[in-house]
């Protein structure tokens, strides 16, 4: 199986730079450019027009390498679902930015709707497929949730999804978090001796290293929501098939953090008409109180490298 891992990793890799140089120029050509929230920071102005919608790349990329080195079971076929469910969401979200030329696409209710439904799917299924037990990192003991499983998973699935949202937010930021995670429960699968697991984790691990050329400073593309809301959809399922979803507010420390500082920021501000924050989310606070973009982004992925690391001594 190691082999496979290796193989899906590669392969969605090359795939991911090889059609990155055809697929962002058709984006340019159609004219699917980023717009830039006029409350941001006025640094990410020039960033206007950039192509959006990259996500297609990293879906790509993950499907190809996905079909070919995984066998076609139920877990394969949940974990593509959830996945592709949420990046359609994300597409049409963008695609109404893009046509319409403003920053904000679907309302906050239809994108719920459609990601709570989708979380029931995976809720149910999961629960038919691995149980209602879920393993307590540190404590190294399983507890079942019984009743309460489905919804606590459409909680961490909905959760994680628009957390990981948030944080897409700098050049490289979501993208460089978030294959630490994918890789995270790639080697989770391994492990259980999964495949269909293990070669999802690797295909989406080599996809997002392979869009991380194009995403970087200064960023040729954005994935906009199509990718962020599917690499949500991703770690989500893979947090849930490998039983493991109480670990994500470790190894995804970097999603909590920013959809916590919205949170307290919107409360805060709320109740007191003032601001715990510069701007949220978080890393926004950080490039107005001077950081450079690239600071911002280089911390946060060492961040979340530390919190692997203690997410694999956890258990161990």
């Amino acid at each position: 199986m190691i082999q496979k891992m290796i193989f899906a990793t590669v392969t969605s890799f090359l795939i991911c730079v090889l059609i990155g140089p055809i697929v962002i120029p058709w984006l340019s050509k159609l004219k699917f450019g980023q717009s830039v929230r006029s409350d941001g920071p006025k640094t990410h102005l020039k960033k206007a027009g950039t192509p959006t919608m990259g996500g297609i790349i990293i879906i790509i990329s993950l499907l190809i390498a996905d079909l070919i080195f995984s066998k076609w079971d139920k877990y394969m076929a949940l974990t593509i679902l959830i996945t592709l469910g949420y990046g359609v969401i994300g597409f049409l979200d963008d695609y109404i930015k893009v046509r319409y030329k403003r920053s904000l696409g679907l309302t906050a209710r239809q994108k719920l709707l459609g990601q709570f439904a989708l979380a029931i799917i995976l809720a149910y299924f999961s629960k038919n497929l691995v149980g209602t037990e879920v393993i307590v990192p540190f404590l190294k003991k399983e507890i079942n949730l019984g009743y309460y499983y489905i919804p606590f998973i459409m909680f961490v699935a909905v959760g994680t999804v628009n957390s990981v949202n948030l944080t897409d937010g700098l050049d490289g930021l979501a993208t460089g978090v978030s294959f630490m995670v994918t890789a995270f429960f790639a080697l989770i699968g391994f492990f259980m001796n999964n495949t269909s697991l293990t070669v999802f984790g690797a295909a989406i691990t080599g996809a997002l290293l392979g869009f991380l050329k194009f995403n970087r400073y200064p960023a040729e593309v954005f994935m906009g929501d199509t990718g962020s809301l599917a690499i949500g959809g991703a770690v989500a399922v893979l947090a849930t098939m490998t039983k493991l979803p109480v670990i994500l507010p470790l190894v995804g420390i970097i999603y909590v953090i920013e959809a916590l500082s919205v949170i307290i920021q919107v409360v805060y501000f709320r109740l007191t008409g003032k601001r715990v924050f510069k701007m949220s989310p978080l890393h926004h606070h950080f490039e107005l109180s001077g950081w450079p973009e690239t600071k911002v982004v280089f911390v946060f992925w060492i961040v979340t490298l530390i919190a692997v690391f203690l997410a694999f001594y956890g258990i161990s």
